[in-house]
């Protein structure tokens, strides 16, 4: 028997201020705090068919604790992108085809409060 791996699941982010991480992937993306288990300092988000999951860092480093994150969206638009996310103070990269998991096709870059970079994937051209 083999199986075969069909989308991501969940990411776990550790995160130094969890309340300004929770707001901003509530108020930029739409997630929604699904559960949370205090004794890890941990919280899990909805982030469409997958969880996104926040954990308390014992650390104050500053650097990022990955090179990027992917989200899929439907539809890409950039100007309601740059809506949602403009009045967060967020500066949105520019557009360009990339390569995903389901083909080519339009994406852009961001930063969340604690450095890390997200990216925002369209469907395939």
């Amino acid at each position: 028997m083999t199986f075969h791996v069909e989308r991501i699941d969940h990411v776990v982010l550790r995160v130094r201020d969890m309340a300004t991480m929770i707001r901003f992937y509530e108020q930029a993306l739409g997630f929604n705090v699904e559960r949370r288990l205090d004794r890890l300092n941990l919280v899990q988000m909805r982030a469409g068919a997958s969880m996104f999951d926040l954990v308390l860092s014992d650390t104050k480093s500053a650097s990022p604790n990955m090179d990027h994150l992917c989200f899929r969206i439907e539809p890409f638009d950039r100007a309601a992108i740059e809506a949602r996310l403009g009045p967060l103070g967020v500066s949105v990269g520019e557009t360009f085809q990339r390569y995903g998991a389901e083909g080519t096709g339009p994406s852009v870059y961001f930063h969340d409060p604690e450095g890390n970079q997200i990216e925002l994937k369209g469907p395939p051209a």
